[in-house]
């Protein structure tokens, strides 16, 4: 009985972290806007203009723009993820973060329930991309859906992490967005995002491995395109294992973290 109260106590403290940071994100409105316009200013401006003059010749078949579709997917979760910590630095401003450090819940759950809140986040997103994807002809199985839903959580969940991992150290935004600038685009330009990674030069292939958005990239490939240079299940092992650590880092971060 009293594991069955402690598990209720838990998911209520869950819940009322991630329902504040999502009545945040709707009260928001122009962040969702600004947060889905970019990925698709990249999905028909660069995928139409390069997809003019590229031609992938180890995928003859393959139209650019849907090529790209899954590195965009994944581009929408790398920049609203990581930016999600600056909000830390917000609740720090405003003594948010000092009411709930002294309230009776573990930093851990705080980590988690902010964890959760960019998470869901992300997934709004994503889903109005998917939306797009399908008017611009990419096709859908239920199943594939499903698994870039899990695709997509794993990646946010460790890239949350990440931000929310920076943002326990930082007290000022300005040093946080400069911070997080030399994060996000080495995450995405690395990913394999926006090229076939099968005839990269050496250094660059090396850079590629130990980025986590290259294995949720190549899993999306897998899933929507078929086309992945590792099978799936390497990818969504990596995938996991990355998430795990950065899970880590982030609950260790917050553990140190100072609320003022």
């Amino acid at each position: 009985m009293s594991n069955t109260i402690d598990i209720r106590t838990y998911a209520g403290k869950l819940y009322a972290l991630w329902l504040r940071e999502f009545k945040v994100f709707l009260r928001e409105k122009s962040r969702l806007v600004a947060s889905t316009f970019t990925p698709l200013l990249w999905l028909f401006v660069v995928g139409n203009g390069f997809g003019s003059s590229t031609s992938l010749t180890s995928l003859p078949a393959m139209e650019y723009q849907k090529f790209l579709f899954p590195g965009i997917l994944c581009m929408s979760v790398i920049f609203s993820s990581v930016f999600f910590g600056s909000y830390i630095i917000w609740d720090r401003k405003f003594d948010f973060l000092k009411s709930v450090m002294v309230a009776p819940v573990s930093r851990g759950t705080i980590f988690t329930g902010k964890a959760l809140g960019g998470m869901t986040n992300s997934l709004i997103q994503i889903t109005i991309l998917l939306v797009v994807g399908f008017i611009i002809g990419v096709h859908f199985t239920p199943l594939g859906i499903v698994e870039t839903i899990v695709v997509i959580l794993l990646l946010s969940f460790a890239l949350t992490s990440l931000g929310l991992a920076i943002g326990s150290y930082m007290t000022s935004l300005e040093g946080f967005q400069m911070i997080v600038s030399f994060v996000v685009f080495p995450l995405f330009f690395l990913s394999g995002a926006l090229f076939p990674l099968d005839k990269l030069p050496t250094w660059l292939s090396i850079l590629t491995t130990i980025d986590p958005a290259t294995y949720s990239v190549d899993a999306l490939r897998n899933i929507i395109l078929g086309i992945g240079s590792k099978s799936l299940g390497l990818d969504m092992s990596i995938l996991i294992l990355f998430t795990i650590g950065l899970g880590l880092v982030g609950t260790l971060s917050f553990r140190r973290m100072k609320a003022v």
